[in-house]
């Protein structure tokens, strides 16, 4: 009885409270995610926003919630009824499982693989499948419009992520995400790096369909896109999608490109504060630019759109992939392995 609960029940009970511990605070941040963005814009538009539920608005999600849930699930008549279901659950959960690789500080990740990086591509490109499905599965054109037109920008700007990713990893010499951010204790990579961080953030702005990038849900021309059918707890997860995907793009922009945990040029001032919360903080500022650029840029024309990421995004990230290795090769500057600090 001990062997079986020592070997059996004890591992995977502590493997549950660890996503437990990833999981909940990932619901809770998306959830006031959402009033953050509407406070944030209601102060740039010079307006009070959510100020009724709760006080200063803090259980506006929580109706926000709750409505979601007691509203009744229609599902159009002509529809793939399977297809129409799994859709919103794989976008949420797709949004969930990628932050397995990611560390929020030192040892704190579920799972330090040597091949961090891929895990991400792997669970990235699976993201626009849920969109596709539903877009499909809705037997609805502005539906299917919407879904061809989100395939088409995740396509696009994957294509850049990619070879931004790689002039980091040229940089650093590992796939591991922990590596990545040890070897930016002397400078962060947005500063050497800085035209490809601006490219990964503008990227990530039209990898999660936000604004100024946010055709696929063009309410002039396809009344909301993919998820016009949905309804009820499947729209609601379409939405925790979305907002958990921005979280995911701040967290990933925080440890290629922010230093992950580490506090700003290693200043000792700054080392007592804990790691965790020098990541939490960087990903809010990520995010506050996310509702920035919502506030203040108009929309973009899909054609406008596909020329930035093919014509201007595309050459200018693989031209800086063949400068940054032109440039280690030629100063000698190609990196050593990581040396990690112990636990």
């Amino acid at each position: 009885m001990a062997d079986f609960w020592n070997g059996y029940v004890w591992p995977t009970g502590l493997i549950v409270a660890q996503i437990l511990a990833i999981v909940l605070p990932l619901l809770v941040a998306v959830a006031y995610l959402t009033l953050a963005e509407r406070k944030v814009i209601a102060a740039m538009q010079m307006r009070v926003g959510p100020n009724v539920v709760g006080p200063f608005g803090l259980l506006q999600p929580l109706a926000d919630g709750l409505k979601l849930l007691l509203k009744e699930t229609i599902i159009p008549a002509g529809a793939n009824r399977v297809v129409f279901i799994l859709a919103p659950m794989l976008t949420f959960i797709l949004a969930m499982v990628a932050w397995a690789v990611i560390p929020v500080s030192y040892g704190w990740v579920l799972s330090d693989i040597n091949v961090g990086v891929l895990y991400l591509f792997a669970i990235s490109s699976l993201g626009v499948y849920g969109i596709v499905m539903a877009g499909w599965a809705s037997n609805s054109r502005y539906a299917f419009l919407g879904a061809l037109r989100s395939a088409a920008q995740m396509v696009s700007y994957e294509v850049s992520i990619g070879l931004v990713i790689i002039t980091v990893l040229l940089c650093v010499g590992s796939l591991n995400l922990t590596d990545i951010v040890m070897a930016q204790q002397t400078v962060w990579f947005a500063i050497p790096l800085l035209p490809m961080f601006v490219v990964f953030f503008v990227s990530a702005l039209a990898e999660t369909n936000r604004a100024p990038f946010d055709l696929p849900e063009a309410e002039a021309e396809l009344v909301s896109g993919y998820n016009v059918e949905y309804s009820s707890m499947a729209f609601a997860l379409f939405f925790l999608g979305e907002y958990a995907n921005m979280i995911l793009m701040s967290g990933i922009t925080t440890v290629l490109f922010l230093g992950g945990w580490l506090p700003p040029f290693g200043f000792a001032p700054f080392t007592w504060i804990p790691g965790v919360v020098w990541f939490a903080l960087k990903v809010a500022f990520c995010l506050f630019v996310f509702l920035w650029v919502r506030a203040t840029f108009p929309r973009y024309r899909y054609d406008q759109l596909m020329r930035l990421g093919w014509k201007v995004f595309l050459p200018l990230s693989l031209l800086w992939v063949i400068l940054t290795a032109g440039v280690l090769v030629a100063t000698g500057w190609i990196p050593d392995p990581v040396i990690r600090p112990a636990l």
